[in-house]
């Protein structure tokens, strides 16, 4: 089966419960402990755990913190969790916790899996016929699940390996899926941004036919069960598909479905083109049903969910109006508002939530880091209602509160970002977080045959939250008051990644602020930033491996005015970089 179903006779209960229960029974007292049929809940927190839900729910958390942090993440049949974690540690990338005494919290965790650790966006975790799947970069594995114990001390298998000769690049999370045939469904994201012969350059054509798509920018299907697999052996099975963490099969109606990461940079790249504002906003997130044969168009065209409809790109002589060729593609089911960065998709078939919620579509916004000039925007929990494979109202916010400051302006400002989702044996919803390692747990102990509109309508005020609303153009333009040229051009060209703080975003991009290649060689900076740079480097002891794009474009002025500002910004504390230094290293390249 695709999916473990819990169905309503099939409850689940805690050890300790059941041997209570047992033991009472048959030395024939009559217990105070709820022995009945009907599931066992653990009291949610008083403040369920900082998050905002529907009336009826409740939340705790199971763990606070996680030593690693979390990528995605899975229930066994007994409530034990396992973790993929987004820094594997010495003693393996992934972690199993068991509630041993029936409080809902954690009390017993164990790291394992020690296999190659290749860098911080490794995501997969399902359990899928009695065995766990998890992911690193450039690899998937599994291990049978043996049962009565935390962690599988079986062999490790490979059964996927990207063995491309470039090794880890941009989009290269490797997550699963798996239909009720035995296949399993793996995306290869794009090398790039919007296929540029020189990444991300501003005003450089795209190019056409773009090569990255013979093996990139799609989902491939394999033998789910077979060993030592590389792309070659599985079939191409969609197409068009910039970067996909977010993919779920929906068990309903047997199809696969993704939340595609839209495209970055139309401000940065395509400034006479496009405001701030419709940077900010656009491309949308799209949420598409993918079937044999999809193309959602990437790197051709982007969808507006603003316009509804697809949009041909810049890069390939778009606009932000023209269609073109775009009406050859798929459209999505839905469009959601740019940047929101959607990490983990699950259909939920449990039983314990209201009907409202039955086969609908549970996302997981990571939040934006690219917003700028405005707010930063996700970071919450968003759900879709579905019926017969179909979405049957708009998205809603489900928990929101993740972030816990509003506004966020630098994505470091955000206190947690949900990143994973799972169900337990009993219906509950688990949700992780990637910037303390912390895991909710979210019940139902409400009314369900009450549960409509009074129930959701706190809910909708969510959607005034400045991480979620459409911002106002003028309102919530953060560079009001700019008044110094490097600042703009801070703004305009490196903030989307460093973060107007300078903090830069962990694991992806490096900080500013404090960093000794900021501070130290005038030279070796203006040629970081005239050059570019890709590939692993170490700032402040964390890796990062990702693009810096080229700036080449930019006048030796507006290079020199941009370090000055971020050498005296941040609380850096270095000399200025003058026009001549610029010309001088410019002269040399």
């Amino acid at each position: 089966m695709a999916r473990r179903r819990f169905l309503p006779k099939q409850v689940w209960f805690h050890p300790l419960i059941t041997f209570i229960c047992r033991s009472a029974l048959a030395a024939g007292f009559v217990v105070m402990v709820s022995c009945s049929s009907g599931p066992q809940f653990p009291p949610g927190d008083p403040d369920d755990g900082g998050l905002f839900l529907p009336g009826g729910f409740e939340a705790l958390v199971v763990v606070d913190s996680l030593k690693g942090k979390t990528r995605h993440m899975a229930v066994n049949d007994n409530g034990d969790i396992y973790v993929k974690l987004r820094f594997p540690q010495e003693e393996g990338g992934n972690m199993g916790l068991r509630d041993n005494d029936g409080d809902g919290k954690a009390d017993e965790l164990q790291v394992f899996g020690n296999y190659k650790n290749d860098g911080s966006y490794g995501a997969a975790m399902r359990i899928y016929n009695g065995y766990l799947y998890y992911g690193s970069q450039l690899a998937v594995y599994r291990q049978k699940l043996v049962p009565g114990k935390l962690v599988p001390d079986t062999e490790i298998e490979t059964i996927l390996t990207d063995d491309h000769e470039h090794g880890s690049h941009e989009h290269i999370a490797k997550v699963v899926s798996f239909d009720d045939k035995g296949n399993m469904y793996v995306p290869f994201g794009t090398p790039s941004n919007a296929c540029m012969p020189v990444k991300r350059t501003p005003n450089m054509p795209g190019m056409d036919p773009c090569p990255q798509l013979e093996d990139h920018g799609g989902v491939w299907k394999f033998d789910a069960n077979k060993q030592n697999q590389t792309q070659k052996d599985g079939t191409k099975f969609a197409t068009g598909l910039r970067s996909i963490v977010a993919m779920d099969w929906n068990t309903e109606d047997n199809n696969l479905y993704v939340v595609m990461h839209g495209r970055d940079d139309l401000l940065r790249l395509w400034a006479q083109k496009y405001s701030p504002w419709e940077s900010a906003m656009l491309p949308a997130e799209e949420f598409l049903r993918v079937t044999e044969g999809t193309n959602a168009g990437w790197p051709y065209c982007y969808y507006d969910q603003i316009k509804g409809q697809k949009i041909l790109a810049p890069e390939y002589g778009g606009d932000g109006d023209s269609i073109g060729r775009c009406a050859d593609f798929v459209d999505p089911l839905m469009g959601f508002p740019g940047h929101w960065a959607p990490n983990d998709l699950f259909f939920y078939t449990g039983d314990q939530f209201p009907e409202h919620y039955k086969n609908g579509a549970f996302i997981a916004f990571h939040g934006s880091t690219n917003r700028a000039p405005y707010p930063q925007a996700g970071y919450f929990i968003g759900f879709v209602p579905f019926r017969n494979g179909q979405p049957s109202g708009d998205w809603e916010v489900f928990a929101d509160g993740f972030a816990g400051v509003d506004p966020v302006v630098n994505v470091s400002d955000a206190i947690y970002r949900p990143m994973g989702i799972a169900m337990g044996p009993d219906g509950s919803l688990y949700f992780s977080d990637t910037e303390k390692g912390k895991i909710w747990r979210v019940m139902y102990k409400g009314d369900k045959g009450s549960f409509g509109t009074e129930q959701l309508a706190k809910m909708e005020e969510r959607k005034n939250a400045s991480n979620i609303r459409t911002p106002d153009k003028i309102e919530d333009n953060l560079e009001k008051g700019v008044k110094v040229a490097g600042e703009k051009t801070y703004l305009t060209y490196c903030g989307s990644c460093h973060q107007n703080n300078g903090k830069g975003a962990s694991g992806r991009f490096p900080p500013l602020a404090g960093a000794p290649w900021v501070v130290g060689d005038k030279g070796l900076l203006i040629s970081i930033v005239l050059n570019g740079m890709e590939g692993s480097i170490t700032v402040n002891g964390e890796e990062y491996n990702n693009v810096m794009p080229q700036h080449s474009f930019l006048s030796d002025d507006e290079v020199a005015g941009v370090l000055t500002y971020i050498r005296q910004s941040f609380g850096n504390e270095a000399s200025a970089v003058s026009t001549e230094d610029v010309e001088k290293i410019r002269r040399t390249l």
